[in-house]
């Protein structure tokens, strides 16, 4: 009796050890943890913006062309989950801003608003797929339909309000993209909650 009551005390004062070096390591790497979350809450809400400088553009539906630009900037844009109007409006705020037109020096250092080139958005709910796996994209990023609409919706009304001209493309049609990249210049934009949460 005496050697099981001694067994059970050496196992029980094991698990103690055992324990408090978990606790321990828990709280030594807890800023990992943190990060960790973090990065997760950037990778699960932004906006995706796909934009091309071009020379021209154009969106067709039913073989009737809905939307169409000349010198500016042709955006794609992808709506993801837990996306908010926060972020959509951050978005169109660096578009308009972002630094692609050159100079008279040929830099990249003039925004559309600069160059006051046409601004085309273009919903694209294949932008936000997972294609980390497989031979199939996952769309499970991508927001329901109704938000991504409305989302869409919302960044298109405000890019008229603040920009001209502005077209669009039509949410869940079947649409045929035409353009004329211009240098080619392409950059994948996205928002992270941060930005648009604080601004």
């Amino acid at each position: 009796m005496h050697h099981a009551i001694s067994a059970q005390a050496r196992l029980s004062g094991r698990t103690d050890k055992a324990c408090k070096k978990i606790l321990t390591w828990v709280g030594d790497n807890i800023s990992v943890f943190r990060q960790a979350a973090s990065f997760a809450k950037w990778v699960l809400k932004n906006v995706i913006g796909l934009l091309q400088r071009v020379t021209e553009a154009r969106v067709e539906v039913g073989g009737e062309i809905v939307a169409a630009i000349g010198p500016g900037l042709l955006v794609l844009v992808g709506v993801e989950r837990g996306d908010t109007v926060a972020e959509a409006d951050r978005l169109l705020e660096r578009l308009l801003g972002y630094r692609v037109f050159s100079d008279t020096a040929g830099k990249m250092n003039r925004s559309l608003r600069d160059a006051g080139g046409g601004l085309l958005l273009v919903p694209q709910f294949t932008l936000p797929a997972d294609t980390g796996r497989g031979s199939r994209p996952s769309f499970t990023p991508a927001a329901a339909p109704d938000e991504g609409r409305r989302l869409f919706q919302h960044m298109v009304q405000r890019a008229t309000s603040v920009h001209a001209p502005v077209g669009s493309g039509c949410f869940g049609a079947d649409m045929r993209v035409a353009l004329v990249n211009d240098g080619p210049v392409t950059f994948w934009l996205r928002v992270r909650p941060r930005e648009s949460e604080t601004e």
